[in-house]
């Protein structure tokens, strides 16, 4: 195909947007690396900077005031990542590939009971009664992986996807006398690499970024999440810089908690071993990125 003028202008303009975005993106990285290694004096006077005006290790000492508690809450945030990235992933591609064969005579109806749960959820106290008192899964690591295990979202792209793949590989296989578990583990699991790691990159942020479950489901210190954790930790230092505090009387001379230093900190902690993975699921995110762009 023969590239035109105007379709040489498009990539051109296309590229210097995506490199702005880029750019952006990089200096309000770097913005928040400077300033979690900056004073909560030095930010208070001359604000953010890429390059701290006075460097001051304040916000980390902060997060890290319990290194046990963070050690155990970084272990709980891997645990439930990991395991809640492949239970999900499991879950959802196998809902998704019997939802995509048109040989399946209850597709409609089961699509449409899944695509009910997006508009119309249970509500919180159900959902809660049912976590905690029907499955007893309160204070367990599984209250933090089951509940979030299957988004609908996620079932419906990688449904699409497998519909753009040939169906004469199937029924090839099939003629051959392979079980649907055979051609599900050995044909479209294969072919499917790149919407396998888009999902469950998908499902890792989402467990990552998790701490609303473990404030519903768990009064045990050893199932605390990192980000829940964190949260804890910037409303005390909120609380002792609160107006309340300081007309309760209560509020000790001279004191000034960090609070932009920790709040900068707290963003690198939790996002550091999100940008060490991420380069090695890169080549099958970007293959990915059209899941469920193609109809089959």
């Amino acid at each position: 195909m023969i590239e035109t003028k105007m379709d040489r202008a498009r990539r051109h303009v296309f590229s210097v947007v995506i490199g702005a975005i880029c750019v952006f993106i990089m200096y309000t990285f770097l913005l928040i690396l400077g300033s979690s290694f900056s004073s909560q004096k030095a930010i208070n006077q001359y604000g953010f900077s890429v390059i701290p005006k006075e460097f001051s290790l304040d916000g980390y000492s902060r997060v890290f005031l319990n290194v046990g508690s963070v050690l155990q809450s970084y272990w709980i945030t891997f645990l439930t990542t990991i395991l809640g990235t492949i239970i999900g992933l499991l879950v959802t591609a196998l809902m998704g590939y019997v939802l995509s064969r048109d040989d399946y005579p209850y597709r409609r109806i089961v699509s449409f009971y899944c695509y009910f749960t997006m508009l119309f959820s249970g509500g919180l106290v159900p959902t809660y009664m049912l976590v905690a008192n029907w499955l007893h899964l309160k204070n367990t690591i599984w209250a933090l992986i089951l509940p979030s295990c299957v988004s609908v979202w996620n079932m419906m792209l990688i449904r699409s996807y497998f519909k753009s793949l040939p169906y004469s590989l199937i029924e090839a296989a099939k003629i051959d006398g392979m079980s649907e578990f055979g051609i599900f583990f050995k044909i479209v699991v294969p072919l499917s690499k790149p919407a396998f790691a888009t999902i469950g990159l998908f499902y890792a942020l989402s467990y990552w970024n998790q701490w609303y479950s473990s404030l519903l489901y768990t009064d045990d210190k050893k199932f605390v999440t990192l980000q829940y954790l964190l949260m804890k930790i910037m409303k005390s230092i909120e609380f002792l810089n609160s107006e309340a505090l300081a007309s309760s009387g209560l509020t000790l001379m001279g004191l000034d908690a960090p609070t932009h230093n920790v709040r900068m900190a707290m963003c690198i902690v939790v996002a550091g071993p999100i940008l060490l993975v991420f380069p090695f699921f890169q080549k099958y995110f970007v293959k990915g990125l059209n899941v469920g762009a193609v109809k089959g």
